[in-house]
């Protein structure tokens, strides 16, 4: 856990941070539904995270790539749900006014936490992200508790960006920005779902 692993922290959270499913999700809530709803949308995308880093560590990634039809189910599924968020922005895109903006996660804590958990846990790339960095932080022959002290530095980044969107995207100056710009907003988190329902579906297995 040297300079190297600092390095890979700090790639972890440039790519954790851009624009996605599960950034632009919570971007959305918050600034349509506010900061509770957006930290409970957000604990639920860090509840699919935990599942799939811990299912990384444990290689249910290899077995993944071994039963190929386990992975193309969550694939297609993963890949239809971005699809209907993507039909959901741009119907609010075209209906304008005082329409709800981007993908409408509101509901109860609860509610959104599931919500925010099916975005991680349906989208398969989470797992392989998961295993390749497991891949190039640890060497192979890794005992299992520097597997999990890797997991625990990682998900820490990954608790810091998800979190902070959901303050960040709450702020009234950034809220008022965005209702002067709502329309251009849900065009561009369409455009987000719909680029990764097809890079799901064009992923390749190798």
């Amino acid at each position: 856990m040297g300079p190297e692993f600092i390095a890979i922290w700090v790639a972890w959270l440039l790519a954790g941070g851009s624009p996605g499913p599960a950034t632009m999700g919570i971007a959305g809530t918050a600034m349509t539904a506010g900061r509770a709803a957006a930290l409970a949308f957000s604990l639920g995308i860090l509840a699919g995270s935990a599942s799939w880093g811990i299912a990384a560590a444990l290689g249910l990634s290899a077995i993944m790539l071994t039963h190929v039809w386990v992975f193309e189910i969550i694939r297609y599924a993963g890949a239809a749900y971005l699809a209907w968020l993507a039909v959901k922005a741009l119907r609010s895109a075209w209906a304008g006014g005082d329409a709800v903006a981007g993908t409408p996660f509101r509901g109860s804590a609860a509610n959104l936490f599931l919500k925010g958990a099916a975005i991680h846990i349906t989208n398969p790339k989470a797992i392989l992200s998961w295993g390749s960095i497991y891949a190039i932080a640890l060497p192979a022959d890794a005992r299992p508790a520097l597997v999990f002290q890797c997991f625990g530095l990682l998900y820490a980044g990954s608790t810091l960006i998800f979190i902070g969107y959901a303050f960040l995207f709450s702020n009234a100056r950034v809220v008022a920005a965005y209702a002067r710009a709502r329309r251009w907003f849900d065009l561009a988190f369409a455009g987000f779902f719909g680029f990764a329902s097809v890079k799901i579906l064009t992923a390749r297995l190798q």
